[in-house]
């Protein structure tokens, strides 16, 4: 099942490994179990340091299509149902690599907070393997598990335990369950899952209060394109740099085709937030990922507080958070995420092979989503507010020559209509004529657009009445000191060119600032 090439490149990763790790396969019968088999020998091939065993592990593991990972005969707490091919392939891989002693990418704040847990955390992960999201959830759950032997985590393939996914009713990945009750669906995240953590367990942020960075020259909230053009930009200025990223990324990320990148001919989300990851890398700079920023208390120094309990103090902050998927705010729609309601065909989509959907939206996003979609689906609706689709014309002709693709103009949403549990249909109205009429399908794709992640700084800077922070030519936001950058802000057009240069040119402004706006340190930090 590997190709020599990645043989190769399986010997090259494992060569530094530091312990012992076994693949431990549950007994048991199961139509896939020698692939699984052959794939785990193929692996352990590859390095003296990892070996395949059979064996009853007395109820650890959930069937014979089932493996754990053992470091020196110790359990991990890491466990797979299934074959982790596609995307989960790295999250096997690297489950190896960190048992193995590589050093776990989680900030050390995080840390903390996953090793103070002491209940007994069972985690598992419902996936599909042609989601590109779904790995970023199995993998930070497998670290968690590392840190801490009270958690476990475990990777389940939704197509290879279809008779679970319909007693749970899943209709989307990631689907995440803590203790047997669900803990989180849809867009999901590794910054999702703690604050989730956290909220169930308030006490885990107590190890990190009262703890700071020494003071920044220039703090970056958001790790996007936006977010490291600001750092990089900074960091070459000289100055002391941290970025605060929950996501990093950010929507980039879920982008599968950018072809408008200038000089980059052609590249997906995932290649560019890897190439911005390297780049910033060749820098000083501070990268707190997977928390969140709570406020941020204006005045010549500003004090940021983040999810995690820390606090930074910063001479200067660039705001570049982007924006998140606009929901629909029909009846049935939040109701329903997860149980034919969704934002990502790329990771959803599959669920919905050979039945009917709709896409809400007519923009690129809806249309490229509808030729996503037509592959997998029986049909798809398009369903657009406006007279007329706002998406690329080239996209627009692509979907025409689509015989499963269907094209509704100037129609408006009422509601998602659901029955037990299950979307079944959508409302809408002609806003033509007024009339009402409800489509039979089973799944519903929301495309209509983002909405600016701004609600952490509101009442410090101004902002439209949509969220959008108001900045001048220069980034500069009505509050002196804080800049905005990038799909948060005012600026038209959200495109990833444009983010980047918008967090070029708020760095710049920052640096022209500090240069006038001097702060003696030690005042500020009695202050």
């Amino acid at each position: 099942m590997l190709t020599p090439e990645i043989v190769n490149a399986l010997k090259g990763y494992f060569e530094s490994m530091q312990n012992d790790v076994t693949f431990v396969l549950q007994t048991g019968e199961h139509s896939k179990r020698n692939e699984l088999k052959t794939f785990l020998i193929s692996i352990a091939d590859t390095s003296d340091r990892i070996k395949l065993v059979e064996r009853d592990t007395d109820g650890k593991l959930r069937s014979g299509l089932s493996f754990m990972l053992e470091v020196n005969e110790v359990d991990s707490g890491i466990r797979f149902s299934g074959i982790p091919s596609g995307h989960e392939f790295n999250s096997l891989v690297l489950a190896i690599l960190h048992a193995s002693g590589s050093k776990l990418k989680l900030d050390d704040s995080v840390r903390k907070m996953v090793s103070a847990v002491s209940e007994q955390l069972h985690f598992e992960v419902f996936v599909s393997l042609s989601c590109h999201n779904c790995p970023d959830v199995v993998q930070i759950l497998n670290q968690f598990a590392l840190l801490n032997p009270n958690i476990s985590a475990e990777m389940i393939d939704g197509g290879l335990y279809q008779s679970l996914v319909e007693e749970r009713d899943i209709q989307g990945v990631p689907s995440v369950y803590l203790n047997g009750e669900l803990f989180a669906s849809g867009k999901v995240d590794a910054a999702t899952l703690i604050n989730k953590l956290t909220e169930k367990y308030p006490q885990l942020t107590e190890v990190n209060k009262g703890k700071s960075l020494p003071m920044q020259d220039v703090t970056v909230i958001g790790g996007g394109p936006a977010g490291v053009s600001a750092a990089i930009y900074s960091a070459r200025k000289g100055l002391k740099v941290t970025v605060v990223a929950d996501r990093f990324g950010g929507q980039v990320k879920d982008t599968m085709g950018i072809e408008n990148l200038i000089s980059v001919p052609k590249t997906t989300g995932p290649e560019l937030v890897g190439n911005l990851a390297d780049h910033m890398k060749d820098y000083d700079i501070t990268l707190k990922e997977h928390v969140h920023v709570s406020s941020v208390e204006s005045g010549d120094v500003k004090t940021i507080t983040l999810s995690s309990g820390e606090t930074i103090t910063s001479r200067s902050v660039i705001v570049a958070t982007g924006a998140r998927w606009r929901e629909l705010g029909v009846p049935g729609e939040k109701e329903n995420i997860g149980n034919g309601v969704a934002y990502c065909p790329h990771c959803d989509g599959p669920f919905f092979k050979g039945k009917d959907v709709a896409v809400i939206g007519g923009g690129n996003s809806g249309i490229e989503a509808a030729l996503d979609l037509a592959g997998i689906v029986k049909s798809v609706t398009v369903f657009e507010f406006m007279p007329e689709l706002k998406a690329d014309s080239v996209l627009v002709q692509q979907a025409k020559k689509r015989s499963n693709i269907t094209i509704k103009k100037n129609v408006a949403t009422q509601q998602i209509v659901a029955e037990n549990g299950k979307v079944v249909g959508i409302e809408y109205k002609d806003r033509a004529t007024e009339e009402v009429n409800t489509q039979p399908l089973s799944g519903v794709f929301v495309q209509i657009g983002l909405v600016p992640n701004s609600q952490f700084i509101k009442g410090v800077v101004d902002t439209t009445k949509h969220g959008e922070i108001i900045v001048d030519e220069k980034c500069l936001t009505s509050e002196p000191g804080i800049f905005a950058a990038g799909d948060v802000t005012t600026v038209p057009y959200k495109q990833i060119v444009v983010s980047m240069g918008e967090g070029a040119k708020a760095s710049l402004a920052a640096f022209e600032y500090l240069l006038t706006h001097q702060v003696d340190e030690e005042i500020a930090e009695v202050a």
